[in-house]
């Protein structure tokens, strides 16, 4: 029984047509890595105290330096075991009213009440600007997000996993319904007008909102990029586009750090984010419509169209009719989400899948969101544990077919939750070390998270093996949701301490995984019956 798999292999299961459209959206996942790890420069929170302004005053006419403003204004509290000026109280003196001068070698400051900040703060810039800082429009003030307000940066972070998961949600069915190449087009050109209006917005509440939008945008122009990829090449080549079109999505992260040293001001890096997405809207008329999803939709006549033209471009020629495919659909049982649940191993495979998927992202996302906070030097950090992202790829695709899935995924786990554990007690003198060290622990997670795509597609029978992607997946999501507000708040503890949460959670995802069974050389079950 003819399939269109079959037509694709006289087609041309990977030919010269199917590599130059992998070229083409290949270029696609390089500017989406700057609105996920964009807050790293975006939402670096710069060294930051009180502000009295009456000292402020006096520093001006005595001619003091910062640091000694800075002993005047603010009193020395223990964060993570040392002493440092404190950010979020100040000496409750009214200056005004005192004889202060500028020699203030015998002034004692000692037994002094404290306050909270009255008249807001002062930052030490470093050449950045960033929303965190940043006065408004329409207030005259500032966003002023430290201190009380610190957690209004974790959702500049959180709010697009929300855009992910509505995405995840949604745009898998307009992509079923209107094709892939619309539902592509479409979203790239939403995550650009969402991206450059961020970038112009007067309010925090209006970015939050658009980088909303922009992670619903780039979710879906992502995954519709990817299905339509591996809709296009045959069966064996499929494993191999799929994860090097996402190893494309990790090159793009050493892009993150030259153009932030460059364009210093958080709104114009947003712009240089965005800008270049426009150019993919003109992929309109250089890609095709997915001619399986044609074949699905009754559409012969176009993915006959779309696939002869493939076929003349691989210099191949097509035999089959292509309304004569057989889809069998009465023989499928429909999909529903308790079938992910009623039996003894699917319900297995669901929870560790689910667990693994959840883990993953919020380790990602929490040793990337870590070089913001603790990088000597942002640039050079932020570029050494992307670099470590690279190799991901290529140790996946040459461990898979020697080692099988399990082996390499749990090991993954484990090397991400070691390299986690290790690092937070590494002494901070070393931190060439610790970079070096939780940057491994980046190339494991990396692999982790890559892995667990398609181990989740082998291990479901056929009828529900997209549902149970797609709720799977959405695990994944939900822990962009809750990484950033984790990783964060940890940190006001001891900063290393989410190092330890992630290492734990990543060991036991590791040990989950070996209750998996192997899938290599397995043929991919049909039924639930397969499955038990």
């Amino acid at each position: 029984m003819a399939t269109f798999d079959d037509v694709l292999e006289e087609a041309g299961a990977f030919g010269r047509c199917q590599k130059r459209i992998f070229a083409l959206l290949s270029v696609l996942p390089l500017t989406s890595a700057g609105f996920f790890a964009g807050i790293v420069f975006q939402g670096y929170t710069p060294d930051h105290w009180c502000r009295d302004s009456a000292v402020v005053d006096m520093r001006r006419a005595c001619g003091w330096s910062l640091e000694h403003t800075r002993s005047l204004t603010v009193p020395l509290s223990n964060t993570s075991g040392r002493l440092q000026p404190s950010k979020c109280t100040r000496f409750d003196v009214d200056w005004n009213t005192t004889t202060l001068g500028c020699d203030t070698e015998t002034l004692n400051l000692t037994g002094v009440p404290l306050s909270a900040c009255k008249e807001g703060w002062e930052f030490d810039y470093e050449g950045r600007r960033t929303f965190v800082t940043e006065p408004t429009n329409i207030l005259l003030s500032q966003f002023n997000l430290v201190c009380s307000d610190s957690w209004l940066v974790d959702m500049f972070q959180s709010v697009i996993g929300v855009g992910y998961l509505v995405g995840s949600l949604t745009v898998g069915y307009f992509s079923d319904t209107y094709g892939r190449k619309v539902s592509i087009i479409m979203t790239t050109l939403l995550n650009c007008m969402a991206g450059i209006s961020m970038a112009v917005a007067p309010s925090y509440i209006c970015i939050l909102i658009l980088r909303a939008v922009v992670g619903f945008g780039a979710k879906g122009s992502f995954t519709s990029c990817y299905v339509l990829l591996t809709e296009i090449v045959g069966v064996e080549q499929r494993r191999f586009v799929g994860i090097i079109y996402q190893m494309f999505y990790s090159i793009s992260f050493l892009i993150i750090p030259l153009l932030a040293y460059f364009i210093t001001d958080w709104r114009w890096l947003q712009a240089a984010f965005c800008l270049p997405s426009f150019i993919f809207v003109c992929y309109y008329w250089f890609i095709p419509e997915s001619p399986r999803w044609l074949v699905s939709q009754k559409k012969f006549s176009k993915a006959y169209e779309i696939t002869n033209a493939m076929a003349t471009e691989n210099k191949r020629n097509i035999s089959k009719n292509l309304e004569a495919l057989a889809e069998d659909e009465g023989d499928s049982p429909s999909a529903s989400i308790l079938d992910l649940f009623r039996t003894p191993n699917m319900r297995k495979y669901t929870l560790i899948l689910m667990f693994n998927w959840f883990t993953s992202e919020v380790v990602y996302q929490g040793l990337i969101m870590r070089v913001g906070i603790t990088a000597k030097n942002l640039y050079i950090d932020f570029f050494i544990s992307a670099l470590l992202e690279i190799p991901a790829a290529f140790l996946i695709v040459f461990t898979i077919e020697r080692m099988g899935r399990r082996l390499p995924f749990a090991s993954s786990n484990f090397i991400a939750g070691l390299s986690c554990l290790i690092t937070a007690f590494i002494p901070d003198s070393m931190h060439w070390a610790k970079t070096v060290v939780g940057s491994i622990g980046r190339l494991g997670v990396v692999m982790a998270v890559e892995m667990v795509v398609f181990v989740n597609t082998e291990l479901f029978p056929t009828f529900v093996r997209n549902l149970g992607v797609s709720i799977c997946s959405t695990l994944c999501d939900i822990g962009s949701i809750v990484a950033p507000f984790v990783f964060y708040r940890l940190v006001n503890v001891w900063q290393d301490l989410p190092l330890v949460v992630f290492g734990v959670i990543s060991l036991m995802g590791g040990a989950l995984v070996l209750l998996l069974p192997e899938t290599k050389g397995v043929p991919l079950p049909d039924t639930i019956d397969d499955v038990e």
